[in-house]
């Protein structure tokens, strides 16, 4: 199977809108995959990986906006380009400042909606895979644990643990998610890469061990907790 030009999630309440771009994204190679609001969204962005998000500001619930800018504060970095059938410019300067990288009104021409994709693409590419907030080496805090990247080292209070290889990659991508849902499958991708071979399991497996280093009552978790139906999401600083 050929692999696709890039991973495009769509978020817009109008239905025709979604079948127009799902057909005409993927007669151009890309893979699509749509929602109708911010609530599906979420599921989606927590177990699988995207190159782009096409977010409408005007949708039931959390509109466009709302999610654009709860996304980033919760560290998302994916490319998120607005559709909005308001003419002000004001909208357009509201949604660049909640974390937006592009805006295109609506009605649209969809071979503009692609030139603007494989722009987001390219400059992403550029700048490397969107992995997460943080970058790839330096030392990561929380609570009396130091994770150190760049000597892939897990300390309390000074003191180094033990750690696999596998348990520091899968902590790593926690930690660079914080406060974010993430489900088995996007923690597979984000801690050991997209052709790995682990499964469900092993992640849950990984899990139970990271809780008896780092939390104080394992049965009780406040930093790795489960959140049924999605996953696990990590909590630096538990109130």
């Amino acid at each position: 199977m050929t692999e696709p030009l890039a991973r495009i999630l769509i978020a817009d309440d109008e239905a025709d809108i979604r079948a127009l771009l799902q057909r005409y994204l993927g007669d151009q190679g890309y893979a699509v995959r749509t929602v109708e609001s911010a609530a599906p969204l979420d599921k989606l962005l927590s177990r699988e990986r995207f190159d782009v998000l096409v977010l409408d500001v005007m949708m039931p619930g959390e509109d466009g906006l709302a999610a654009c800018r709860r996304l980033r504060a919760q560290g998302e970095t994916i490319p998120i380009l607005m559709l909005t059938a308001r003419g002000d410019p004001l909208d357009r300067i509201i949604g660049l400042e909640m974390g937006a990288d592009d805006y295109l009104p609506k009605p649209f021409n969809p071979r503009e909606l692609l030139a603007r994709i494989q722009a987001l693409v390219r400059r992403q590419r550029m700048l490397g895979a969107h992995t997460g907030p943080l970058p790839g080496d330096g030392e990561i805090r929380f609570a009396d644990f130091v994770l150190d990247l760049g000597r892939r080292t897990l300390s309390k209070a000074g003191a180094e643990l033990s750690v696999t290889t596998g348990e520091f990659s899968l902590l790593t991508a926690f930690a660079q998610h914080p406060n974010r849902p993430l489900g088995r499958d996007r923690l597979i991708e984000l801690a050991h890469g997209r052709d790995h071979e682990a499964t469900d399991r092993s992640i849950d497996v990984q899990v139970m061990r990271l809780r008896k280093l780092i939390e104080a009552d394992p049965s009780q978790p406040r930093h790795i907790r489960t959140v049924w139906g999605v996953g696990y999401v990590f909590v630096p600083e538990p109130e």
